[in-house]
Formats: structure tokens, sequence, C-alpha cells
């Protein structure tokens, strides 16, 4: 054999050696024809993504595994020995550190170019390579039109002002033990504020809530239909009501922050090749353009795609006030995730009438107060205020490793039993929140008689 006849079949070995390289992905990808997705998100966003993906590889059918964020968690968890879902998307950040630290997400390396390292200043991507931002959210306020102009209340513009006498039984929420984006909000705020003053000022707003729903898109739900007239939502939910055609707008109060939402491959995925695909397709031109659909309205991570976003629509790469206000600190968020979860629903989901009538009471009081000289009466008001605004622990004791471990039960109703250790904690900080609402009532109802 010659010396060209040689070289003639080893450039054929390495042509061969690189076409079965590239090719075996394409035949992995072909020989699955599922994918399972556990996912946070509301049918619009997924079906309208499943069906532009499916277009795309047709050969793979997309079963979304719809369950809140707290509960995706611990079905992962609980289903690791014998995992059957291949990938984890969702909001929260945090979340997906639990995971994270857990060790049941893997590694995965994007193709797509084009993505930057941040949006504000928070890292797009994982830094350790275990999930992926696909786009971008922020935190905020909606509201009806036509339910402000007909009930002649303003439009909010801070969470302060969702705290104002006037927005009393039109306010609504879900609670953070039941969504990933509620517990972002209710961190954001606490970070922007601080432990106290945040807490004091999450309960001051509760004190107006109508309701907390029970899922996170019962609140735009409720805002679209008009059972209540103010939402605290993702800043998605009010932008593709808005888009959709309901009377609704949307606003970022200057306290908010901007983080990825994000997607992950589950660890022990069984089917790699189509999660790979998935994730691919989500941050490629084409499915960053779906992003910007009428049902589902979020903001791409890829800058390119807002050349094809609606008029007016917020660019978070051009507009640097948006999230500007709150650096967020994920590991804190991590850090105290199940106690702010527990804190929220024993102080404000779970005392929810005690807490709007003590709140009630005390507004009615400061309404008397205006105008008028009473050093006792004015004492009571802002004891009233005192006791409503009281957290059972400081940020300290929320963060350690240790007790935050403890609150591993979710509470999804009120009768839910809790058992062990967080049932004992819980019943003390019920007791005391109940007899500080009741007293803080009791103080300011006295108040307003003098007055």
């Amino acid at each position: 054999m010659n010396f060209r006849t040689k070289t003639r079949l080893w450039l054929a070995g390495i042509g061969l050696s690189v076409t079965t390289a590239l090719m075996a992905p394409l035949a992995a990808l072909a020989a699955e024809q599922k994918l399972v997705v556990v996912t946070s998100y509301p049918p619009d966003t997924t079906e309208t993504v499943k069906k532009a993906f499916e277009a795309k590889h047709p050969g793979i059918q997309v079963e979304m595994l719809k369950k809140k964020t707290t509960a995706g968690i611990k079905y992962l968890q609980e289903t690791s020995g014998n995992n059957t879902s291949d990938l984890f998307w969702a909001s929260a950040p945090d979340a997906f550190e639990v995971l994270k630290g857990d060790g049941l997400l893997q590694k995965y390396q994007v193709k797509v170019s084009g993505i930057p390292e941040k949006v504000g200043a928070f890292p797009i991507n994982d830094p350790d390579g275990y999930y992926k931002g696909f786009a971008a959210s922020g935190y905020g306020i909606m509201w009806n039109t036509r339910y402000l102009k007909a009930k002649k209340l303003p439009v909010p513009g801070t969470w302060a002002e969702l705290a104002d006498p006037v927005y009393h039984g039109h306010v609504g929420m879900s609670a953070p033990s039941r969504s990933g984006t509620t517990h972002l909000t209710v961190e954001t705020l606490l970070q922007g504020k601080g432990w106290e003053e945040g807490w004091a000022e999450w309960k001051r707003i509760a004190g107006n809530f109508k309701t907390v729903t029970e899922r996170s898109f019962g609140v735009p739900d409720g805002v679209n239909s008009g059972q209540f007239g103010v939402g605290i939502v993702i800043d998605f939910f009010g932008l593709s009501s808005k888009a959709s055609g309901f009377p609704v707008d949307f606003i970022y109060p200057p306290v908010t922050t901007l983080v990825p939402a994000n997607i992950a491959i589950v660890t022990n995925a069984p089917h790699r090749e189509a999660a790979s695909a998935f994730i691919e397709f989500l941050l490629s031109p084409e499915g960053q353009e779906v992003l910007l659909d009428p049902k589902i309205r979020r903001l791409p991570v890829n800058p390119a795609s807002y050349a094809k976003a609606p008029k007016g629509f917020p660019n978070p790469f051009k507009d640097k006030s948006i999230g500007a206000a709150v650096k967020f600190d994920l590991q804190l968020s991590k850090s105290r995730y199940n106690v702010i979860n527990s804190l929220f629903d024993v102080m404000v989901t779970y005392r929810l009438d005690d807490l709007r009538a003590a709140t009630k009471a005390i507004q009615d009081a400061e309404a008397k107060a205006k105008g008028k000289s009473n050093a006792n009466a004015d004492a009571m008001i802002a004891e009233a205020r005192a006791l409503v605004a009281m957290v059972p622990i400081d940020a300290t004791k929320a963060s350690e490793k240790e007790f935050n471990a403890i609150f591993k039960k979710k509470r999804k109703k009120a009768t839910t039993k809790v058992t062990g250790r967080q049932a004992e904690i819980e019943q003390e900080w019920d007791e005391m929140v109940k007899a500080n609402y009741a007293k803080a009532r009791s103080l300011a109802e006295k108040a307003a008689s003098m007055l």
C-alpha cells in the first residue's frame, strides 16, 4: 500500500469519526420520543412553548407535569431514587439552588450564542453550570383599570401605597409557600427594606387584602375578572393579561428586583438529549421570540429579541431602572427559604381575618386622629401598629441552617397537620401573633373612642 493510499484511508477514517461524533447526539435525540417537564408555569405558557417545540421536533412528545414551585421541589426530592423527570422549569432561582444543593440537577453547557452574562446585576446562568436563565422576571403590581375607576381608587406606584386605607379589601396576592414567584416578591421587599421594616410593610399591605389565592395565577385571574382591583404578581402575568385584551395595567415599583427565570436538566434524566434540545430551542432566536407571544409576554434574555417586541414592552437591557434598587442576594434567600414561607403563613395567610380586623381598626383610629391632639390616643395607635408589625424571630435566627431545616412541611391549608418541632414553633408564633393582633385591635378601638 503506497503513501497516497494510506493517507486517503487515514483521512477517511477521521471523516467517519467526526461524522459519527456529530451524528451520535442526533441519533440519540431521534430515539427519544418523550420529554417530561416539571413546571409551575400556567397553560398559556407551557402549551404555547410545547406546540412550538414539537413543531420543531415532531418525533418528541412533551409531557408538562404541572406543580407549584415548592411542590415541584418536593416531588423531585421524593422521586430522586427512581426519577422519571427530565427538566425542571420555573421562575425562582432560589428553588433551583435548593435542588442543586440536593444534587438533583446536572450540569449542561448551552450551545446557543448571543446570551449576555447578566440581566441587570444578576447572572443569567448559574455560575456552576447547573441551571440556565431563559427569561428575565420582575415583580410588581397589576390593576384593573375599570375597577379602579368605578371605585374611584388611585393607581398605585409603590409597595407602600398599597398600605393606604383606600385599598382596604381591594388587594389580592398568593402565599409564598404556594408560589415560588410570590416567595421572591416577599424576599425582595425584605431585602430592599430590611427584615423588620420589610415585614412591617408586608403586614400593612396584607391588612388590605381581599384574599390570599391558592395559586399564583389566581391573582391575575382575580384582577382580570374584577374580583379585586389590585394584584401583586410577577411581571408576565400583568403583561400577558394586558396583551390579551383585559382592562389591566402593570408597573414595577422602585423597590423590586430583576432575576432570571430558569430551566435545568434533572439528575438521571431518562431523556437527556430531548431535554438538551428543549433548552437549546428555548434559548434560540426562534424560542426567545415565542416568549413575546401575547399569551406569554416574558422578557427574553437575548437582547436582539426585543427588536420584535411590541411598542412599550419593557426592555431591561435598555431600561436600567428596572430592578436597580435591590441587588438580590440569592444565598441569603436560599438560607431562609422555608422559614419565610412559614412566617408568612402564620402571620398572614391563616390569620388574615385577624390581621384585616386589626388593620381596619388602626386605619379608622388614624383617620379620627387627623387634625386632633390627643397624646394618649396617639400612643395607643402607635403601640397597636408596633404590635401588628412584630415578627417572632430576627433575621439572624431565620438564616440559621439548623433552624431553617426544621420547616419542611408546607401548610397548604389551615387544617394541614404539621408535626414535630415545626408544629411546636409555629404554634408558639401563632399564639403570639393572635394575641398581638387582638390587642392591637382593642387598643385602636379604644383610641378611636377617645377621639
